[in-house]
C-alpha cells in the first residue's frame, strides 16, 4: 500500500460556475481557474498522482494546454485514475476536507462522493468527503476562495505468477 496527499485551493470569482467534486452548486460566485477550477477533484487527483509517484497536476494537465481551458475536472481526474491504475495499482480508500466558509455543502456532500467513487472504480463507502470552515481566519476565513486537502491510499496489484 502507498499514500499521497493532494492539496488545492482557488480564488472565489464573480461569472463562474461553483464545481466541486463534479456538482454545481448554486452560488453567486465560483472558483477561478483553468479548468472548472473544482478544488476536490484536484486536490484527489494531486493524492492519486502522488501516491503512485506520477507526478501532480500540473506536470500533467498544465495550464499552457489550451485543451484542458474550462474542462471539468473530472474528465482529468479520469485520466489521472487511468495513469495511476496503468502503473499497477487500485484504490483502497480517499478522504477530503473542503474548506469554505459559503455555501453550505452538506446537501451535495453525497453526489460528490457518488462522482468520485465511480471515476475511481470504488464504492461510495470507500470515499470520504467533508466540510470545515477556516472560523473565519485568513482569505478562506473571510470568503474569499475555497481549498481541499485530500489524502489517498492505493493498493498495488499483485500480479498473477
Amino acid at each position: 500500500m502507498t499514500v499521497g496527499i493532494g492539496f488545492d485551493t482557488h480564488p472565489l470569482v464573480p461569472g463562474r460556475r461553483l464545481v466541486l467534486g463534479g456538482v454545481e452548486i448554486p452560488f453567486e460566485k465560483g472558483l477561478g481557474g483553468h479548468s472548472d477550477a473544482d478544488v476536490l477533484a484536484h486536490a484527489v487527483i494531486d493524492a492519486l498522482l502522488g501516491a503512485a509517484s506520477a507526478g501532480d497536476i500540473g506536470s500533467c494537465f498544465g495550464t499552457e494546454n489550451p485543451e484542458y481551458k474550462d474542462v471539468s475536472s473530472l474528465l482529468l481526474l479520469k485520466q489521472a485514475f487511468q495513469r495511476v491504475n496503468a502503473l499497477g495499482y487500485s484504490v483502497g480508500h480517499i478522504d477530503a476536507t473542503i474548506i469554505a466558509e459559503a455555501p453550505r455543502l452538506g446537501p451535495y456532500i453525497t453526489q460528490m462522493r457518488i462522482n468520485l467513487a465511480q471515476i475511481v472504480g470504488g464504492a461510495v463507502e470507500d470515499v470520504s468527503v467533508k466540510a470545515t470552515t477556516a472560523n473565519g481566519v485568513g482569505v478562506l476565513g473571510a470568503g474569499g476562495g475555497i481549498a481541499c486537502l485530500a489524502i489517498a491510499l492505493l493498493r498495488r496489484r499483485v500480479a498473477a505468477e
